[in-house]
C-alpha cells in the first residue's frame, strides 16, 4: 500500500496559516514538523486538532477530533473529505475502511457536488480495489479542478499498473507540469526507467536507485521514502518481488518511520517464504501502532504456521502442510509436484536452480491472508517466484462445495508461473503468464482447466474482448463485473490460438523475448509477423467461430435448462431423456450442478438402464465434470460392468479434485488390489486411515493386506496390530497376523 498525501486548506481563516505551514514542512521533510503538528493538536478548533493528531500519527485521536469537527460544522464538505483521507492513509485500505472513506466522500459531494478532493478520494478508493471506475472519478476530479495534480498522478499509477508505460509517462508529465513538486509522478517516471534497466542494468541481485528524477525529488524532500515505496509497489505488482523488497528497504533507509513501506516489506518477505524476518518486521510495525487488519492477520497466521505446519523437503521441492492432514495430502502433492517438474523441465527447456516451495492451506481464509494479508481472496492459488500457496486438496466449505476446486489443475497452473517467471526474471506481462498457465491446464489433460463460462459467453456476445495490447487491463482494472474471469479465458484462448497456428516453439520464443524486456506489440510483430491490430482481427473471429453455438443459443439454452430441471423435479424421466441430449450439446462445457449430463444419467437410472446412464456420466467426466459424488457413481457403474480399469481412471480423477473422499479412496484401493497394483492400493488405504474412518479396524486391515502384497511385511505387521488393537476379535486380522508371523519364522 502506498501513502497518499493530499494537501489542501480547510475553511479555517484564523489558523489556515498554521496548517499550511505544517503541511509545507511535512512535504519538504522539515524536521520541525513534529512541533508544528503538536501545536495544532492543542488547538481548540476540532478540525485543526484532528490535523495535528494526524500529523503526529495519533490516528485514534485524529478520528475522534474529526468526529467532533463534523458535528460542529455539519455542512463543511472539506471536513468530511479530510476525515475520509485519514481512513485511507491509516492502515489497510480494504473492507470497512474503504467503505467508511467512501461514505465520507459521498457525504461531502452531497454538500458540495463539485468537490474535487472528494472525487479524488472516491477515485483512490476505486483504484485500491482495482476498479476501472477510478479513471472516470479521477477525470471528474480534474474537471472540478484542472490543477489537481494528484488526480494526474492517480491516472499515471493506474496506467502503469496496466503495463501502459506510455500513458503513465504522459500523465506523470502532466502532473509535473502542474506542480514541479509532484514527487509521486517523478517517482513513477523513475520506476519506469528502473523497470527497463535504465540508466543501466544492475548487477545480479542489485537494484537501480540512481535517477535524475530522484535527484529532483531529493531537492523537494531528501527524506521522501515514499518514492522508493512507489517503486516497490510497481515491482511487486509485476511479480518482481525480490526487487520490490529491496525498494521497500530503500524507502525505510530514507524514512524509518514509513510504516506503510515497512508493512509491505513484511508482507512480501512472507510471500517469499522468509517467515522469520517477516514476523520480526510485522511485529515492529504492530509495535509502532500501525495496527491494520493486514498486519494483525499476517502476524496471527505466521504464529499459526510455526505451530501447525509440517515441512517436507526433497532435492527439488519443499512442501508445507498442516500437521493434521500431512498424512493424507503429502503423498498426492509430492507425486504431482514431481511429475510437474519433470514435464515442465522438458517442455520449457529450463531447470529451476532452487527448490520450489508449495504451501497448502485447508482453510481458504488462511490462504488469502498468506497471499494478501486479508481474507476474501477469490483465487485458489498464487505464485511468488518459486513459492506457491494454494488451497489444500481437502479444501471445501459452505460456500465452496467439493468439486468446485481442481487442486491438481491449479497446481499445474501455478507451477507454469514458477517456470516462466524464473526464465524471464518476472519480465512477462500478466496476460501472457496467466494465459499460458490456463493453456497448460488443459494441455496435460483435456478435461482439466476451466470450461467456457457464462461471463465469457456474455463478453463474446457483447464484443467485450480486449485488444491483445491492452489485455493486461482486464486483469488489473476491470471495467465491468467478472472481467477478470473473462480475461483469464481470453488469455488462455490467445495462447491456444498461437500454438495451433504458429506452434508451441513460438510460445517459447515469446518467453525469451519478454525476458529481453520486449513489450507485447514488439513480441507480436517479431514472432507472429503482424501488428497487434492484425492479430486481433484474426483472433477474435476465431474465438467467435469456436463459441458460436454457445453464444447464439445461450438464451434458448437457459430456458430449456429451466424446463428440463423442472422435469427432473417432477420425475418426468421420459421428457428428460427426450430433451437433455440436445440441451447438453447446445452448451457442452456446462458441467455445474444441475447439468444435462447428470439429469440424463438420473433419468436412465430411474428406468434401470445402467449402460446408458454410464455413457451419459462418461461424457460428463470427459468434458470436465468434477462432482465427486457423480464421478463415484460413474465408477460404481463401470465396476459393475466389469470395466475396472476405466473405474480406476474415474476414481483417480476424484483424487485430483478433492482428497477428503473416503469412499472414493476405499473403492480405488479395492480396485487396485483386484488389478494387482498393491502400490496404488497402499496409497489409497493410507488415505482412508488418515481420514479417521468409522471402522478403523477394517481400514488398518486392508492397508495391512496391501502392504503384505507388496512384500512390506514389517509395515504390514504394524497395521494388522493396529487393527487388532481396535478390534481384538477381528478374525481376518488374526489370520493375517498368523500368516505374517509364519513368513517371518521361515526367514
Amino acid at each position: 500500500m502506498m501513502r497518499y498525501t493530499v494537501l489542501f486548506l480547510l475553511t479555517l481563516p484564523l489558523a489556515a496559516q498554521d496548517l499550511a505551514q505544517c503541511q509545507a514542512m511535512h512535504k519538504h521533510g522539515d524536521a520541525g514538523e513534529t512541533q508544528c503538528w503538536l501545536k495544532l493538536s492543542q488547538s481548540t478548533n476540532p478540525g485543526l486538532r484532528a490535523e495535528g493528531f494526524w500529523g503526529l500519527k495519533n490516528f485514534d485521536s485524529a478520528n475522534d477530533a474529526f468526529r467532533d469537527a463534523v458535528k460542529a460544522k455539519d455542512k463543511d464538505a472539506n471536513l468530511r473529505v479530510r476525515w475520509g483521507w485519514l481512513f485511507l492513509e491509516h492502515g489497510v485500505r480494504k473492507g470497512p475502511v474503504l467503505d467508511t472513506a467512501s461514505d465520507l466522500f459521498n457525504e461531502a459531494l452531497a454538500i458540495d457536488k463539485n468537490n474535487a478532493q472528494a472525487f479524488l478520494g472516491l477515485a483512490t478508493v476505486a483504484e485500491e480495489g482495482f476498479d476501472g471506475e477510478a479513471t472516470k472519478l479521477a477525470q471528474k476530479a480534474l474537471d472540478a479542478d484542472p490543477k489537481l495534480y494528484q488526480a494526474r498522478e492517480l491516472l499515471a499509477r493506474m496506467a502503469l499498473e496496466d503495463n501502459n508505460e506510455a500513458k503513465a509517462t504522459e500523465e506523470a508529465n502532466k502532473a509535473i507540469a502542474i506542480s514541479p513538486e509532484a514527487m509521486d509522478a517523478m517517482a513513477m517516471l523513475a520506476t519506469i526507467d528502473w523497470m527497463n534497466d535504465k540508466p543501466s542494468k544492475p548487477p545480479v541481485g542489485e537494484i537501480i536507485t540512481a535517477s535524475p528524477w530522484m535527484d529532483k525529488i531529493a531537492k523537494v524532500n531528501p527524506h521522501y521514502g515514499e518514492a522508493y515505496e512507489i517503486a516497490g509497489h510497481f515491482f511487486v505488482i509485476n511479480r518482481r518481488y525480490v526487487e520490490g523488497i529491496k525498494y521497500f528497504r530503500k524507502a525505510l533507509e530514507l524514512d524509518p518511520s514509513l510504516m506503510t513501506a515497512k508493512n509491505q516489506l513484511g508482507i512480501n518477505l512472507m510471500r517469499m517464504g522468509q517467515e522469520d524476518e517477516a514476523f520480526k518486521v510485522m511485529t515492529e510495525v504492530w509495535d509502532a501502532n500501525f495496527r491494520s487488519l493486514e498486519t494483525q492477520n499476517t502476524l496471527t497466521l505466521l504464529d499459526s504456521n510455526v505451530k501447525k505446519s509440517d515441512t517436507t523437503k526433497t532435492a527439488t521441492t519443499i512442501i508445507k502442510t498442516r500437521k493434521n492432514e500431512t498424512a493424507l495430502v503429502l503423498p498426492y502433492l509430492q507425486a504431482e509436484l514431481d511429475k510437474i517438474n519433470a514435464t515442465y523441465e522438458k517442455k520449457y527447456k529450463y531447470k529451476l536452480n532452487v527448490p520450489v516451495q508449495v504451501e497448502a492451506y485447508p482453510d481458504h481464509e488462511d490462504f488469502a491472508v498468506r497471499t494478501m494479508g486479508m481474507p476474501g481472496l477469490g483465487a485458489l492459488g498464487v505464485t511468488f517466484n518459486t513459492v506457491v500457496a494454494i488451497d489444500s486438496p481437502t479444501a471445501a466449505d459452505a460456500q465452496r462445495k467439493p468439486g468446485s476446486f481442481h487442486w491438481a489443475s491449479t497446481l499445474w497452473h501455478e507451477m507454469s508461473h514458477v517456470y516462466v517467471l524464473s526464465m524471464t526474471n518476472s519480465r512477462t506481462p500478466r496476460w501472457f503468464t496467466e494465459g499460458l498457465a490456463v493453456y497448460e491446464e488443459t494441455a496435460i489433460y483435456p478435461d482439466w482447466g476451466d470450461r467456457l463460462d457464462h461471463p465469457s459467453i456474455q463478453a463474446i456476445k457483447e464484443k467485450k474482448l480486449l485488444p491483445i495490447a491492452d489485455l493486461d487491463r482486464g486483469y488489473i482494472h476491470p471495467t465491468y463485473p467478472q472481467q477478470v474471469i473473462v480475461s483469464y479465458y481470453q488469455g488462455g484462448r490467445v495462447i491456444t490460438y498461437i500454438v495451433q497456428k504458429f506452434g508451441y516453439d513460438t510460445v517459447l520464443n515469446m518467453i525469451h523475448d519478454y525476458a529481453n524486456n520486449m513489450d507485447t506489440p514488439a513480441v507480436i510483430e517479431k514472432e507472429l509477423k503482424m501488428k497487434p491490430e492484425e492479430f486481433d482481427k484474426q483472433f477474435i473471429p476465431w474465438v467467435e467461430a469456436q463459441t458460436k453455438t454457445e453464444v447464439d443459443g445461450f438464451d434458448d439454452w437457459a430456458k430449456k435448462m429451466k424446463a428440463m430441471n423442472q422435469n427432473v423435479t417432477t420425475k418426468d424421466w421420459g421428457a428428460v431423456i427426450k430433451d437433455a441430449p440436445a440441451i447438453r450439446d447446445m452448451y457442452p462445457d456446462f458441467v455445474e450442478a444441475g447439468s444435462a449430463y447428470e439429469a440424463l444419467a438420473q433419468a436412465y437410472l430411474a428406468q434401470n438402464d445402467k449402460a446408458k446412464a454410464m455413457a451419459a456420466l462418461k461424457k460428463y467426466s470427459d468434458v470436465g465434470g468434477r462432482q465427486p459424488d457423480t464421478l463415484r457413481k460413474l465408477a460404481t457403474l463401470q465396476t459393475e460392468a466389469g470395466q475396472k480399469k476405466e473405474a480406476v481412471t474415474t476414481l483417480e480423477r476424484i483424487n485430483w479434485i478433492y482428497l477428503r473422499d473416503d469412499k472414493g479412496h476405499a473403492m480405488l484401493g479395492d480396485l487396485d488390489m483386484d488389478l494387482n497394483n498393491p502400490t496404488g492400493a497402499i496409497r489409497e488405504y493410507q488415505a482412508v486411515v488418515a481420514l479417521k474412518p468409522v471402522d478403523p479396524a477394517a481400514a488398518h486391515y486392508k492397508l495391512a493386506k496391501a502392504l503384505a502384497a507388496a512384500h512390506r511385511n514389517s509395515d504390514a505387521m504394524d497395521e494388522v496390530l493396529a487393527s487388532l488393537e481396535v478390534a481384538p476379535g477381528f478374525k481376518d486380522a488374526q489370520k493375517l497376523l498368523l500368516e505374517l508371523n509364519a513368513q517371518d519364522t521361515k526367514k
